[in-house]
């Protein structure tokens, strides 16, 4: 097996975020809080988390170690710069010492963006990028609800331009949670359409880490393990949503996906889901999982890329795209854009702004505008049913 490409890339890997994985853990969010040195924190949260009951248990939690709480339940996916804006009013009128990120990624990256803004000041569209932080930023605890993003194990919070509507990473490893608490119950509420989306996107962040310019040999193997977690797991939770072993699986396998991103980022289908997701308000998930087998046979025409997608299972790239299809499938996820009310005549503007993501640069594969076209063609063509899920 030729390895010599990632065992021989440089990275310089420095852990951020301390990891607590267990049924349960959330119940200990209070006493995290008080050793990570907080006394009057910002619970950001969405409806559906709080309607879950899922909020007023951390805030018991929180209060019961005597930490001052206030709660911000307005995140929204696919947040803007308004929402942040928006938190940002409510952290500044309650003057607090710390952040609590508790739902989805859009949660957490509202938690990252206020964090930037309520800190360093300015604008979102300030920190496009990466390290533009001057000022130390104040403590998060990441506590993720869905598996999905791995937002919970990165410094990134992705951001979309109200105005424009383009999404910005806004990266700083200041803006990385101090701990993610890893609680597989919490899972147990999910919508299965939101298991579906979030899953896909987990299974995205692994396949797509694992073939990236940036990889390395820390990085695969965060992608390898989280491959085989979500793999694994996914076609279980879709199956069985109250399966906790298998809800585990995958909170950990997105967490360890998340880990692989800050370590060696993502590719095409990344790129070509965000201005879906900008312009059709297609879920982040859904877009990434309609583009991720076309952008696996793609990469696949590359000898390297084809050779590093053969390692990761017991099949070639071709199948691998099956099977990914097939877990879409399995998902419910629509398989054509057509069938998500994207126009073909959009492809251009589409193309355009995929070929200007940031994550597009590290596709193993150089990719560009027409190669974007190309791709978008592909997704319009619905596919069969693919083949059995990853194992």
């Amino acid at each position: 097996m030729n390895t010599s490409s990632s065992s021989t890339s440089p990275f310089d890997h420095q852990p951020r975020t301390r990891i607590v994985f267990a049924i349960d853990a959330s119940a200990r969010t209070g006493e995290l809080a008080r050793a990570t040195g907080m006394n009057k924190v910002l619970v950001v949260t969405d409806p559906g988390v709080v309607a879950a009951g899922h909020a007023q248990r951390v805030l018991q939690s929180l209060d019961q170690a005597g930490v001052v709480t206030v709660l911000f339940d307005k995140a929204r996916e696919n947040p803007t710069t308004a929402d942040v804006d928006a938190c940002l009013a409510a952290a500044r009128h309650a003057g607090i010492d710390g952040f609590i990120g508790l739902g989805g990624g859009s949660s957490m990256d509202t938690a990252k963006g206020c964090n930037f803004l309520l800190t360093n000041g300015g604008r979102m569209q300030d920190y496009r990028g990466v390290g533009k932080a001057a000022r130390p930023m104040l403590p998060l605890i990441a506590i993720p609800t869905t598996a999905g993003t791995g937002s919970e194990c990165q410094s990134f919070a992705l951001i979309a331009d109200v105005e424009t509507h383009q999404k910005m990473a806004c990266g700083d490893a200041k803006a990385a949670a101090r701990i993610a608490i890893l609680d597989p119950a919490l899972t147990l509420s999910q919508p299965p359409r939101v298991t579906a989306c979030t899953g896909i996107d987990a299974l995205s962040h692994a396949l797509e880490t694992a073939v990236t310019k940036k990889r390395n040999a820390l990085s695969l193997a965060y992608s390898r393990e989280a491959l085989r977690l979500c793999g694994t797991s996914l076609p279980l939770v879709l199956q069985q949503g109250g399966d906790l072993t298998a809800r585990a699986g995958m909170l950990l396998g997105a967490a360890l996906g998340g880990l692989a991103i800050e370590n060696s980022m993502l590719g095409a289908a990344h790129a070509a889901a965000n201005p879906l997701t900008a312009h059709f308000r297609l879920v982040h998930g859904q877009a990434v999982g309609l583009m991720l087998p076309a952008v696996i046979r793609f990469n696949a025409a590359d000898s390297e890329t084809a050779r590093l997608y053969d390692e990761l299972g017991e099949t070639k790239a071709a199948g691998l795209a099956a099977k990914v299809e097939w877990l879409l499938n399995l998902a419910g996820i629509p398989r054509s854009l057509a069938d998500c009310s994207v126009t073909p005549s959009s492809i251009p503007l589409l193309a355009a702004e995929a070929a200007r993501q940031w994550t597009a640069g590290f596709n193993p594969r150089p990719v560009g505008e027409q190669d974007f076209i190309q791709l978008f063609e592909a997704a319009f063509e619905p596919r069969g049913q693919g083949a059995p899920p990853l194992t």
